[in-house]
């Protein structure tokens, strides 16, 4: 079984303690978000392949990441990095820091551990198609040869996604929009460039009506990748969560509404005060991330 660590919220910013506690325990619990049924997830070396870990601030975790390695689970990790204005992105560290992360992971465990994430594309006076392509181009030019892929896609507008944007452009004074399958692709393939000249493969995370030749489909929950950092084969059927998704199967230890970053766009949190409240209730010694009470 793969563990995803997590995309419902960041584990290692803000809950890395609670889950070094967990792994040393051996399981963790978890509430279903919709059913409300509550799991037991072992976290046993015999019971997990490995773990995949989703980020924007992997700093305060690298401790973390040699006790996953100490005890001999291999692991790779999805690492956020766009360098959005704050009224998008409110408190996420900044590219540079960020990316002295992955550096620091690659040299550490493997080039094949981090995978850059460009993701969420947002489209906006304040982020429009050229600032995206100047933008990823910057970054992925720091980024060459510390990752080989970097995975994409396009803000979805879900209805908590388009309340909070709705906000932030009110308070922001931008605008944004959800472009036409043919912008959006005109960008993917400046995007797919950019990428291959910089040694990367650009990746299309969920939207299979968008690929074209040169993007491939994204796999962030990925079994290859896992067994290449291990070494040796790590099996696991293919089950996306979503239809459009392409990952393999894993079981998520995250939950809804815990991730203080305060992200305009993110259809984890529906409102930054409840994550923030959850957050401040968090018990790094439970058994859950979040206890199921509220």
């Amino acid at each position: 079984m793969i563990i995803s660590a997590s995309y419902k919220t960041d584990i290692p910013a803000f809950y890395g303690d609670w889950f070094v506690r967990r792994l040393r325990a051996g399981y963790c619990r978890m509430v279903n978000p919709y059913g409300r049924q509550i799991y037991k997830v072992a976290l046993r070396r015999d019971a997990v392949d490995g773990f995949v870990f989703w980020t924007r601030n992997a700093g305060p975790f690298m401790d973390g990441f040699d006790a996953v390695r100490s005890q001999g689970f291999p692991f790779t990790v999805q690492y956020t990095i766009t360098g959005f204005p704050r009224v998008l992105d409110a408190a996420n560290i900044g590219p540079d820091r960020a990316i002295s992360h992955i550096r620091r992971i690659a040299r550490t465990f493997g080039p094949r551990v981090c995978v850059w994430r460009y993701d969420p594309i947002v489209l906006s006076s304040l982020t429009p198609a050229p600032w995206h392509r100047e933008n990823f181009a910057r970054l992925a030019g720091a980024l060459e040869g510390l990752v080989d892929e970097v995975v994409v896609s396009f803000m979805q507008p879900y209805r908590k996604t388009t309340r909070n944007m709705t906000v932030a452009a009110q308070t922001g004074g931008f605008e944004w929009w959800d472009g036409p399958n043919e912008e959006k692709a005109a960008l993917l393939g400046n995007l797919a460039r950019i990428a291959a000249d910089h040694k990367m493969t650009l990746t299309l995370c969920g939207q299979p009506e968008l690929l074209a030749d040169g993007i491939g489909e994204a796999s962030c929950i990925d079994a290859v990748r896992l067994s290449d950092v291990a070494g040796r084969p790590v099996s696991a059927k293919r089950k996306p969560h979503r239809k459009t998704c392409a990952c393999d199967a894993s079981r998520d230890i995250g939950d809804y509404d815990t991730c203080p970053h305060g992200c305009a766009y993110c259809y984890a949190v529906a409102d930054r005060a409840t994550a923030k409240r959850r957050f401040a209730a968090h018990d790094a010694d439970g058994e859950f991330l979040i206890a199921p009470r509220d």
